[in-house]
């Protein structure tokens, strides 16, 4: 008889909703790129056009947090899982990747003359109604929580 496994405490809650997507990526620039384009065409399917502001936001946030998981939470020989979801309020974007010890935080660039990188999470920051970044085991789950704009139907 097989005993039942306790729920992961560190796991981000799961939202129930008829819309989910959900897929592991290469953790490389071209699983990145096809990341961000899967959520585009997602949301497009969802009913929210590629030419909206929705779209266009959780795209940008899809880049910025998936370009952050291979550039900064790459294991060799791992992948990092993007889950998107629509929830009564808008959308929930989710990047895991397995490297814990690197956490991500928004700060101003230093000099922006010399800084070539380090503005993607001032970006999804000013995007995102909510961001966060919770453990998971092994790694970590960077969230972001986007709402329509209120001039934008959904």
């Amino acid at each position: 008889m097989k005993s039942a496994t306790p729920p992961d405490r560190h796991m981000p809650k799961r939202i129930p909703s008829a819309h989910t997507f959900e897929m592991r990526f290469t953790s490389s620039p071209r699983g990145a790129r096809l990341a961000r384009r899967l959520v585009s065409h997602r949301l497009h399917e969802w009913g929210h056009p590629y030419d909206g502001a929705l779209n266009e936001t959780v795209t940008l946030i899809a880049a910025e947090l998936a370009a952050n998981a291979v550039r900064h939470g790459h294991v060799p020989g791992r992948d990092f899982h993007l889950r998107l979801v629509a929830t009564p309020d808008g959308v929930r974007l989710e990047v895991s990747d397995t490297r814990s010890e690197r956490l991500p935080e928004a700060r101003p660039p230093q000099d922006p003359a010399d800084d070539e990188s380090g503005r993607g999470l001032l970006l999804v920051e000013a995007l995102a109604e909510r961001w966060g970044v919770e453990p998971r085991s092994p790694g970590k789950c960077v969230w972001a929580d986007v709402r329509p704009s209120p001039a934008t139907p959904r």
